[in-house]
């Protein structure tokens, strides 16, 4: 049975906890900042744990971890 491959984008956006969940980052944080409240801003900052319902699908695209 051949190596499963990663997906290599997915690889580099989500980072796996200790107790085995991915978390990642919020888009839209990095230009246009003017127009965007100091509140969405703040939001925008902290690293997100993916949902329960997208689990399935990045598990498949991080095969090994």
């Amino acid at each position: 049975m051949p190596k499963i491959k990663t997906c290599r984008a997915a690889a580099k956006r989500f980072d796996k906890t200790g107790s085995g969940k991915y978390k990642f980052r919020k888009s839209h944080a990095s230009h246009i900042l003017t127009k965007k409240t100091t509140k969405r801003k703040r939001s925008l900052r902290q690293p997100q744990i993916v949902a329960d319902s997208d689990m399935k699908a990045v598990r498949r695209m991080l095969p090994y971890g």
